[in-house]
């Protein structure tokens, strides 16, 4: 035997003998022995009294015996209908044996239909870098990826960019009033990083011309009779603001009209679009290069927001839309729990829902996935609610595999970001960071020093990849939380650091003494060995708990526990100097398979582990 499910049905077959004839659920609640009582696992028996007749107890102990008589087990004892299993010694040579001679890519594949899957992830705008929310975002959609691909199944990515719109002109108009032809080459900026100081140049230059506005007779004028009794101040000063560009300011009025001729095909302005967005995407490649990521296809909004229009008329046509007075069109969701929803507005032109209509239908039809995976913010939570009912609603064959990978705010110690304040930090910001206090930590230990200068400017980035990725994922994805880059490189906490750690650790044994394969274990097994053994049977369910509820949280919080537990046995166990050279053969090759399963995992997280650090 050798799963715990293969386990599990000896223990059904072993009621079976006990209560030959009674009809009793075979879904058993068998779990992992409290520390506080003797025992590898437990079977809870309270589920049987109804069908046996017995008490909990009586019902464990004769289960127990008869574990015992067909020596399935070592021993057994009973606290109230807790049944507390030890196993055999047998039992871990078995898994140990099986597991090293067993790849992990088969142990995690099912024996079904491979599903396929898309994965949108990033869909940055054009009109600044990338900031440390993308960096959640796409650790996450990365490594949605990893787990998913590490079962076998058919896995695509894909991001829509936010290429166009009156932020989009924003950037360009800055750069034509104010840049005097510069460009990224010309003045030794990242492409990204020059056009987003455009965008903010631009809101600095509107808050000073609305401050203006503001102490003139007009504007004063205008405030006083702008304000609605119902109103708290913070609404209503950003509707003013919004008012003051939409109707009197400058500035507002010249980037909506480079919206219009952008919209109208006009040359110059497409010829200007056109450039400042190459400068976007290759400050986007990379750092997409720095996060080792790749997207397999891209889905541009200047080529999609036209899509969704055609479903729309289809909806009017069926009736599942409706049309108002002023030309407009909506979906009535209150049936579902929502609400109205616009979906073209009264002039024809679309709305964000419009473009995700047809971008949905367009990729159905290219791709032909099981599921589709949106990796967005929970601030659109209530969006993807009406676009998927929406798509139900229109009977989209594809309409009950989609499903929002929602995620919660990221801040630094410092507070929240604004981006039109130029208080974001940037993706790669944060990269030189956290690679900065990692090469910090690795000087300091001093394992390094013989390697030659691009050999160890790999190492610090490797380590800084761990230290920024695991931080970042080990953190389940709907709640909020706050990133402390010295935080993430601390050697001692639950850090990426702290697990690659245990994974040189066994390299560097390696490296002294070669590992081989065993084929039998004579000797009496530890229970740190047991430990570590029980971790790499258990990570199936932690890859297919992590592809069931689309977080890889559970899998970074697993690779820190083997770590931990490696670390113990490191330190409780000696290795290469064991009593005996069966025992030293015996911890290697449980060191090199502990090797084997943090090395995969922190792959699933995205994370590549340096041999030295």
């Amino acid at each position: 035997m050798v799963h715990l499910e293969e386990f599990k049905n000896k223990i059904v077959g072993c009621i079976e003998r006990v209560y030959s004839g009674k009809e009793f659920s075979k879904v058993l609640v068998f779990d992992r022995c409290k520390k506080e009582f003797v025992g590898d696992y437990t079977l809870v028996t309270f589920g049987f009294t109804k069908s046996f007749g017995e008490s909990p107890e009586m019902i464990a102990n004769k289960i127990g015996e008869d574990l015992v008589l067909n020596k399935l087990i070592h021993s057994f004892n009973v606290i109230k209908g807790f049944l507390n299993i030890q196993m055999t010694d047998e039992f871990w040579v078995k898994n140990l044996l099986y597991f090293q001679n067993k790849s992990i890519p088969d142990i995690l594949k099912d024996n079904v239909v491979s599903k396929k899957y898309l994965i949108e992830y990033c869909s940055p705008n054009t009109n600044k870098p990338l900031h440390l929310g993308h960096i959640r975002n796409i650790l996450l959609g990365w490594s949605m990826h990893n787990i998913l691909e590490a079962k076998s199944y058919d896995v695509s990515t894909t991001q829509v960019i936010n290429d166009r719109g009156i932020a989009i002109c924003k950037s360009m108009l800055a750069w034509q009033k104010f840049g005097n032809g510069a460009t990224p080459s010309s003045t030794g900026i990242k492409g990204d990083h020059f056009v987003g100081d455009y965008y903010v140049l631009f809101e600095t230059k509107f808050k000073e011309e609305y401050a203006y506005w503001q102490s003139n007779t007009e504007g004063q004028t205008a405030f006083i009779n702008f304000k609605k009794e119902s109103e708290s101040s913070d609404e209503f000063f950003k509707r003013y603001k919004n008012d003051y560009f939409n109707k009197v300011s400058k500035l507002g009025a010249e980037a909506k009209e480079m919206l219009v001729k952008w919209e109208s095909n006009d040359k110059d302005i497409v010829l200007l679009w056109s450039q400042m967005n190459s400068w976007v995407y290759d400050g986007f490649e990379q750092t997409h290069k720095k996060l080792n990521i790749r997207f397999d296809s891209c889905y541009y909004e200047s080529q999609t927001y036209l899509l969704g229009k055609e479903i729309v008329q289809q909806g009017l046509e069926k009736n599942v839309f409706y049309r108002e007075e002023d030309g407009s069109v909506w979906v009535d969701l209150e049936s579902k729990g929502l609400d109205k929803k616009i979906v073209l507005r009264s002039d024809g032109t679309s709305v964000y829902i419009t473009q995700d209509l047809g971008t949905a239908q367009a990729r159905h039809k290219e791709l032909q996935k099981d599921h589709y995976i949106y990796v967005v913010a929970d601030e659109q939570d209530y969006h993807f609610k009406v676009l998927f009912e929406t798509l139900k609603l229109l009977e989209e064959p594809y309409a009950n595999g989609l499903y929002h990978l929602a995620y919660g705010m990221v801040e630094l110690p410092t507070g929240r970001m604004k981006s039109r304040e130029g208080t974001v930090v940037d993706a790669d910001d944060l990269i030189q960071e956290v690679e900065s206090e990692a090469k910090l930590v690795a000087e300091e230990r001093g394992e390094i020093v013989h390697l030659n200068e691009e050999e160890k400017s790999q190492v610090y980035h490797q380590i800084g990849m761990a230290a920024l990725k695991y931080f970042m994922l080990k953190v389940q994805a709907k709640k909020r939380m706050i990133f402390d880059p010295k935080e993430s490189v601390d050697m001692q906490g639950n850090t990426g650091p702290y697990i690659v750690n245990a994974y040189v650790r066994i390299k560097s044994i390696e490296r002294k003494q070669t590992i081989q394969n065993i084929t039998n274990f004579s000797e009496t097994i530890v229970d740190q060995e047991k430990e570590l053994i029980k971790l790499v049977m258990e990570y199936k369910t932690v890859i297919d708990d992590a592809v069931k509820e689309y977080d890889p949280a559970g899998v970074a919080n697993y690779c820190y526990i083997l770590a931990k537990e490696f670390h113990r046995f490191y330190h409780d166990c000696r290795i290469l100097n064991a009593e005996t050279e069966e025992q030293k053969n015996w911890r290697l090759a449980i060191s090199k398979l502990v090797a084997d399963y943090l090395k995969h995992g922190m792959f699933c997280l995205g994370i590549e582990m340096p041999d030295r650090m």
